[in-house]
Parts: structure tokens; C-alpha cells; sequence
């Protein structure tokens, strides 16, 4: 029987509603800071930029990723997928942004956000034609490779954080018994905890992390002491942005990537929601990540897309609602104009986030696997996967194997969810196509879905189009 409303749509009453979405703003808050932080100090070691200007690209960043995850969350006209998605700066352009930056000065780089954004708008609808491109062998893969490439990530904070790697701080066995107890906390309630409280594992495993960290003295409270309670952001804050064709054409080109990562995380979405993924909700997607990407360069910040590591947060408490990520988008604009409120947030220390981290990444690549397993794995099949899984891991394993290409080209092969999502489309078409197309497995009684998964033939070629959920 049909449930009257979908649950993605259930709204889960106020309470509920600011706990679970303050979890995902936990969920998203490292990676959130992490591109600002990263182009801010290149900036400034470029001198380009003073540090006194950093803060303005945090809290820049939160501000216009809590728009932009209201409207993905919410929709307005033809601007959002409606979908549980929390957005933030992507990291794909953030070696070309500093190239433009320490080349032509900040306001180029502003000059070349706005004018990817207005071209991600005007071409999302063409992209979007091409979901055709994306089936369950794709889109599984592809999620397998996200969740394994952000690994190194949660590794880090569990050794500290990457500001110590390489000292003495890095690695100390109290660094690992927090990550540890976190982790191992997430997981207990999840096991034993009650339903409510499961729901929330990923926030009270944090939350008890940071209280275990404050007598050990691992939590720096400077940052929240020296912060201002009110920060406004200000718009075109480093001046009128400045168009450079050579600038433009390059953000451009990087925001081809920016859509192919987003596709691949809309419809990791639409699977684990049990949603329907077509092209018009595509198109929708990418509108509003170009709208939001405009907004960016108005307001000093970059290139936005869906943030990964808030799948893993659906994925782990099973809470599908958008209404829950609109909630968290509020709350990210909160913090982007109380500069003290999100010191608080940012004085978590990094072994807390690395023990949540293990379980959200990890979910993230066991839903890829979940997805993969509505595939019959003929040869191909296994080439399509193993081929593009073994490219995408090459950076997480070898961050500076092509430190010695130019920029350019960096941007592409540094991002090991852009090689791992071009290489298995690309080996998709090579070796699945007309009647190779791949076959749905039939569902089996443990099967996690309630239906199946099926590939319409829109265009009756006998390739798998646009990927349909059934209910029984």
C-alpha cells in the first residue's frame, strides 16, 4: 500500500526537525571551511590577500551555502531538486581559482564564479539530457568511489587534522582513542540505542566526542573568544568582480566537473530516498547550483555542489525528509552572520569529526555497493566498475602524483570523483551498449528495497535510459 505522503516530504515536527538538521551541519561544517580555508591562504601566501580577510570567506561561504540548500531543499520554480541536500564550495575548482587569483588578482576570480554560474544555468537542461549516461552501474560506482576517495579525509582528523600532519601532534594515541570512542559510540547506539536516539547517533557521537576532548584540553577556545557575535557579509567585499576571458573559460571548464559530480550525488540521493531521479530533476538541480554559484561571486565565495558527506548522514539514520536539510540550510546562514556561533561549531576538534567520519564515508560506498548489487556483473560489468574504482583512488593514495601537470589539468585528474565518474561513463559506453546493455538482477527476500529498480528504455534502443524506482 502507498504511503499518502512520501518520505521525503514528511515533515517531522519542530523539535525533531532543528535536532536532525543541526547533525547535518555538523556533517558538513569541516568540509565547508576547508575551500575557503584553502584558497584563503594560498591568497595570502600569493599576496593577494591579507589573513584578516579569511573569516569573511567562512562565514561568505556558510551564508550562501544555506541559500543554496533551502532552494535545493525547497525549490523555487525550476531552481532545486526538492531533495534532502545540503550544498557547499566544491573543492574542483579550488587549484584553478587560486591560479586566477595569483594571476590577475581576487576580483578576476569572482568575475569567473559568476560568469560558470550563468553558464551552468543556460547549459543544465543539455546536461541533463544526458542522464541516459548515468544507470545503476554508473551512479553505484560512483558512490562506491566517493565514499572510499573521502576516506583519507576521516583518516586525517582522526590523526588530528592535516594543520599537524608531519609533527609530533599527528597520530597521538589520544587523538585515536577519540576517534575511536566516537565511532565506536555511533555504532552502539545505532545497535542498541532506541529508534529516536539511533536517528541521531552521528550528532550525539560528536557531541559526547567534544565533551571527552574538553578536560584532555584538546579544544581551542581562542577562535570563539576573539570572534565578533554579528558579522554581516558584505557583497562584492574585494571589489567590482573582474571578467578575464582566460579566467572565464577556465572556470567554465571546471564546472563541466562541478555537474558531473553534482548528477552523481542527485542521484545517489534519489536512490537511497527511494526517489525518482529524470532529467528535468537534473536540470533543476544544476540550475540552482549555478544560481547559488552566482550568488557565490557576488558575496566573495565559489563554485557550489552537493556536499558527499551529508549522504552518508541520510544513508546512516535513515531520516529522508528535505524539510530537515532546509532546517540545516537556516542554520548555516545563522552561523555564516554569528561568527562566534560558528567558532563554536569549529572548536569540535578533528578526532571527533574523524570518528564520525569512518561511519558517514563508509555508508556513503556501502550505498554504492547496494546500488551495484541490482546489477548482473557479466566481465564488463566488473571492468566498468573495477577500472574507474582504481583511477578514483590514485590521488586519495597519491595526493601529489600530478603536482608536476599544469593546473589545468590537475583540476580534472587531482579530483579522483571526477576520474573515477568521466572514466566509468566513458567504460560504460565502451563496453555496455545496445543489447550489452546492463541487466537489473531480480530483487531477493533480503533485498533493502521495498520494489525495484528498474531502466526505462525511453528511446527503445535497448539501452537503459532513466532509472525508475517501482514500489511492489
Amino acid at each position: 500500500m502507498e504511503e499518502s505522503v512520501h518520505p521525503v516530504d514528511e515533515y517531522p515536527g519542530i523539535a525533531r526537525l532543528l535536532i536532525l538538521g543541526f547533525q547535518h551541519v555538523l556533517a558538513a561544517y569541516a568540509g565547508a571551511v576547508a575551500v575557503p580555508l584553502f584558497v584563503g591562504w594560498a591568497l595570502v601566501d600569493a599576496g593577494r590577500m591579507n589573513p584578516s580577510d579569511i573569516p569573511h570567506l567562512i562565514a561568505a561561504d556558510l551564508f550562501v551555502a544555506g541559500i543554496a540548500t533551502i532552494v535545493q531543499s525547497v525549490g523555487i520554480w525550476r531552481f532545486g531538486v526538492r531533495l534532502p541536500l545540503i550544498q557547499g564550495c566544491t573543492f574542483s575548482a579550488a587549484i584553478p581559482m587560486v591560479t586566477i587569483g595569483s594571476t590577475y588578482g581576487v576580483p578576476a576570480i569572482y568575475g569567473s564564479v559568476i560568469a560558470s554560474g550563468i553558464f551552468m544555468i543556460i547549459f543544465a537542461p543539455l546536461f541533463a539530457s544526458l542522464l541516459r549516461l548515468f544507470p545503476p552501474l554508473v551512479t553505484g560506482t560512483v558512490l562506491l568511489i566517493i565514499g572510499t576517495t573521502l576516506m583519507p579525509v576521516a583518516a586525517d582528523w582522526v590523526g588530528g587534522g592535516a594543520a599537524v600532519r608531519g609533527t609530533e601532534e599527528y597520530g597521538r594515541p589520544q587523538n585515536l582513542a577519540v576517534g575511536a570512542a566516537v565511532l565506536i559510540l555511533i555504532l552502539v547506539i545505532e545497535r542498541w540505542g532506541p529508534a529516536a536516539l539511533s536517528r541521531i547517533a552521528v550528532l550525539l557521537g560528536m557531541l559526547t566526542g567534544l565533551a571527552i576532548c574538553i578536560p584532555l584540553d584538546m579544544v581551542d577556545w581562542s577562535t570563539t573568544k576573539d570572534s565578533p557575535l554579528i558579522g554581516l557579509t558584505t557583497p562584492f567585499y574585494f571589489g567590482l568582480p573582474e571578467f578575464i576571458p582566460a579566467a572565464v573559460l577556465a572556470m567554465c571548464i571546471v564546472s563541466l566537473v562541478t555537474m558531473v559530480e553534482a548528477t552523481g550525488d542527485v542521484l545517489a540521493i534519489g536512490e537511497i530516498t527511494e526517489s525518482k531521479v529524470d532529467d528535468r530533476r537534473i536540470a533543476d538541480t544544476l540550475r540552482a547550483d549555478g544560481a547559488a554559484t552566482v550568488l557565490g561571486g557576488i558575496f566573495n565565495t565559489f563554485q557550489y555542489t552537493a556536499f558527499a558527506q551529508n549522504i552518508g548522514v541520510l544513508s546512516i539514520t535513515g531520516v529522508r525528509s528535505r524539510w530537515v536539510t532546509a532546517a540545516a540550510g537556516g542554520m548555516l546562514m545563522v552561523l555564516g552572520l554569528i561568527p562566534k556561533t560558528a567558532a563554536l561549531v569549529a572548536a569540535i576538534p578533528a578526532p571527533v569529526l574523524g570518528g564520525a567520519g569512518i561511519a558517514l564515508f563508509g555508508m556513503v560506498a556501502a550505498s554504492g555497493v547496494r546500488t551495484l548489487s541490482t546489477v548482473k556483473f557479466t566481465e564488463s560489468n566488473i571492468i566498468v566498475v573495477a577500472v574507474p574504482l582504481a583511477l578514483g583512488l590514485l590521488p586519495a593514495v597519491a595526493p601529489d602524483l600530478f603536482s608536476a601537470l599544469p593546473a589545468s589539468a590537475q583540476t580534472i585528474l587531482a579530483s579522483g570523483i571526477c576520474v573515477g565518474s568521466v572514466s566509468a561513463i566513458v567504460l560504460n559506453l565502451v563496453f555496455n551498449t545496445g543489447s550489452r546493455a546492463p541487466k537489473i538482477a531480480e530483487p531477493t527476500a533480503h533485498d533493502s528495497f521495498r520494489g525495484k529498480l528498474n531502466l526505462r528504455d525511453d528511446d527503445h534502443d535497448g539501452f537503459g535510459d532513466t532509472p525508475v524506482y517501482e514500489k511492489d
